[in-house]
């Protein structure tokens, strides 16, 4: 199978808007876009500053704010052809003005917020066919932060408690927008503690890579290769190795048991070819004074 001509951008997310799913309530942090640095390289991958950015805040419970401020963030790094996307439900992403927007776009960036919003607006829909086909076989950019990273994957965690994902069932998986099948994301991992709930998720589906992205960080994904960029660190989690696992035997509730599960903690300049899972880390050059 032929790698997509396309580049896919996942961000760690910092701004939470929308529902959070672990703990039911609303968060509206300021946005001061730590991922400036991030957004340059969404705008270099896209193409020269005329490039046309869509930026989608469907998954955002305040989609004019969160637009506004993305608008006003590309716009200090030389990018103003940007566009804000505010499709709310099916009906909004079924109009023929959305459709012929993105069939002209260089790129698209899905906020933050409730990626099961994401999904249920858009599975399905033409919308999502062209997206993907443009990805596959254009140079066309996919990004997205926080849940719309996490949304990316054919394979999409939606749900699940961090103080309680060792335990069978405590996971919520369905399907996400597709642009990959051979990975699973997770954003705010280090800060919200989310290792054991990626695990799960490839214990329950070893064929895959977890790519759990801190805050300030992503990952770079051009012709098979995932690239680690920003300040933080990106986990991988390859499940091609496990030996023994207990998931389909135990009962809800209990708790997992996975051996040989490989582990990866990489950080800026690292890569990691998917094909292969073989990791190839930046060297560093360490001065010794006299």
């Amino acid at each position: 199978m032929n790698n997509p001509k396309g580049k896919l951008i996942a961000i760690g997310g910092a701004e939470d808007k929308g529902t959070d799913l672990e703990i039911g309530v609303i968060h509206r942090n300021n946005l001061n876009f730590f991922e400036l640095g991030i957004l340059k390289r969404v705008a270099f991958e896209t193409g020269n500053a005329g490039a046309r950015i869509e930026v989608i805040t469907t998954a955002s419970s305040s989609p004019k704010e969160v637009g506004v401020n993305y608008l006003n963030a590309f716009s200090r790094i030389g990018y103003s052809n940007v566009g804000h996307m505010s499709i709310r439900d099916r009906d909004d992403s079924n109009k023929e003005e959305f459709f012929s927007r993105v069939a002209e776009a260089n790129a698209v960036m899905f906020s933050g917020g409730n990626q099961y919003r994401l999904t249920s607006t858009f599975g399905g829909t033409e919308i999502l066919n062209l997206l993907q086909e443009r990805y596959e076989n254009e140079n066309f950019v996919v990004a997205g932060t926080s849940a719309g990273a996490m949304a990316m994957s054919n394979t999409m965690i939606y749900e699940g408690n961090s103080g309680r994902s060792h335990l069978k069932g405590e996971v919520k998986i369905t399907t996400g927008l597709g642009f990959s099948r051979q990975l699973i994301f997770d954003s705010h991992f280090d800060k919200r503690g989310r290792f054991a709930r990626l695990v799960q998720a490839i214990g329950a589906n070893p064929s895959c890579l977890g790519i759990g992205l801190g805050e300030d960080t992503g990952v770079v994904i051009i012709d098979g290769k995932i690239e680690i960029i920003g300040s933080g660190m990106v986990t991988i989690i390859d499940g091609h190795q496990i030996r023994h696992s207990n998931i389909a035997d135990i009962p809800e509730g209990n708790p997992i048991s996975i051996e040989n599960l490989i582990v990866h903690f990489l950080t800026s300049g690292d890569s990691l070819n998917i094909k292969r899972r073989t990791v190839e880390v930046k060297h560093v050059e360490v001065k010794v004074e006299d």
